[in-house]
């Protein structure tokens, strides 16, 4: 057991102080506003039976961007082409920024995925078919980091974890309280809204690095 005990601790030393020279970098996803849909909202926006046309791959393995887009409104704001992620979820999930959120005229708190919230006031998605009335799973999304069980075992990391990320250049910033995912149907990406990748100079394509782990494993 001591021996075990004394691997664990020269791996975590070993990863540490490749993760401080930069050796494990993350590439970036910035996510722009958007939504995810159930089925039976799908049938409500776009028709009965409808099926999601595929515009772009994303880069974790089974999701894409479609062609579709919806309106979102609210008492106080609308927000015209807002993108459809697909593949189609099991709750409906509308994502957004805190610059969106103020146009829409609404408050709306971070979340983390799959999390729920109940709105004040209802957000209505407008599709060419009908509409939905959402009170719930809207949010700002918590930075987050997406890992395979491979990636998180080399960085040392487990899945639920907050780490420290950090941007470098001109406006180089460390992201506290970084949210960690992960999941076999993942592959390593950090991901942000357009606010916080503004406020830094990121774009999606750009890497980052975590430079602090939990100090226990």
């Amino acid at each position: 057991m001591l021996n075990m005990e004394k691997l664990v601790d020269a791996i975590t030393k070993e990863i540490s102080a490749l993760l401080a020279s930069g050796n494990f970098p993350i590439v970036v996803g910035v996510s722009n506003r958007h939504v995810h849909l159930s089925r039976e909202h799908t049938d409500i926006l776009f028709g009965e039976g409808y099926e999601l046309t595929k515009m772009r791959d994303l880069r974790q393995p089974g999701e894409f961007a479609a062609k579709e887009t919806v309106t979102v409104a609210t008492a106080g704001g609308v927000l015209e082409n807002v993108r459809i992620l697909g593949p189609i979820r099991k709750k409906t999930q509308f994502e957004l920024s805190a610059s969106d959120a103020r146009k829409l005229r609404i408050d709306v708190p971070v979340v983390k995925s799959g999390s729920s919230h109940e709105l004040e006031s209802p957000v209505l998605l407008i599709g060419p078919k009908g509409s939905v009335s959402l009170t719930e799973g809207v949010g700002l999304a918590w930075r987050h980091i997406h890992l395979s069980p491979e990636e998180a075992l080399a960085l040392g990391v487990k899945d639920g974890q907050e780490v420290d990320v950090e941007v470098k250049g001109d406006r180089g910033v460390i992201f506290r309280k970084v949210w960690v995912r992960v999941s076999d149907k993942f592959v390593s990406e950090f991901h942000v809204d357009v606010d916080e990748a503004n406020a830094c100079g990121l774009k999606t394509g750009d890497y980052v690095q975590i430079v602090r782990i939990p100090e226990s494993l």
